[in-house]
């Protein structure tokens, strides 16, 4: 599991960026597969979510997943939801509510602010990035008191430039968003590469973040214990595991 420096200064908070590993899971969804999404035995999957939320020392009844669509859809929380929503954030000042994120190279996003004790989790790929998830959640918090000086923003583990080849259509669709978006490709030859934390870092510094710390975990590199999609499929499996990642107001 790896921690946030600036969230782990905070011990109303627990959270965790979780890796593949210690979990139940065979296969290719070895060990700590949480995606119930995925096609894994839901047993294991199971298992898995019950030991990270120990880890977390959350109850397993108040862990809230999305059904992740790559949306702009967020969610503030007041109560634990009856059915799985469909979206990709969430929001919450309950204590006991962990919020957890499920990635296979997208970020995974967390939001604290420390002020009025509300924290945030965001999925967000390319898509949700492009269609400002971000953005929307933010001026969510800001609705609800929130200065965007005062709220840290942590961007977990995910694919990192040089394993995120891209092609010519995806850069133009960033082009005509804004032609600024070019400073988040680099070009190598004939192959253009994509930075999708450093999209994310823009998205929150233009928006009035300053507090901002990145996990620089490529997910796509074996040798970081992680699920990646983009890996599996290059290895043409039929599907992938999720790492989970959770934040909790104690």
């Amino acid at each position: 599991m790896i921690k946030s420096k600036f969230i782990s200064r905070y011990n109303n908070i627990s959270h965790g960026f979780f890796n593949r590993l210690g979990g139940y899971s065979n296969g290719i969804y070895k060990s700590l597969n949480c995606g119930m999404g995925s096609n894994d035995d839901k047993k294991n999957i199971n298992k898995n979510l019950i030991k990270v939320c120990k880890k977390i020392k959350c109850n397993k009844k108040k862990l809230i997943l999305l059904k992740q669509v790559h949306s702009n859809k967020i969610y503030l929380l007041n109560n634990i939801p009856k059915k799985k929503l469909i979206g990709d954030a969430l929001i919450t000042s309950k204590n006991k509510f962990a919020l957890g994120i499920l990635t296979a190279d997208c970020a995974p996003i967390f939001l604290f602010d420390p002020r009025k004790k509300m924290i945030g989790a965001i999925h967000a790929g390319w898509k949700g990035a492009y269609k400002k998830i971000i953005n929307k959640t933010i001026n969510k918090f800001k609705k609800k008191g929130s200065n965007t000086k005062d709220l840290i923003a942590v961007i977990g583990p995910c694919i990192s430039k040089y394993s995120y080849e891209v092609k010519k259509d995806f850069l133009i669709k960033f082009l005509n968003q804004n032609k600024k978006n070019r400073h988040f490709f680099t070009f190598k030859g004939k192959k253009i590469f994509f930075t999708l934390s450093g999209y994310i870092k823009n998205q929150l510094e233009k928006i009035g973040v300053n507090k901002i710390e990145i996990i620089n975990k490529d997910t796509y590199l074996k040798k970081n214990n992680l699920f990646s999609a983009r890996r599996s499929l290059k290895k043409n499996y039929y599907d992938y595991g999720r790492n989970i990642s959770i934040i909790m107001i104690k």
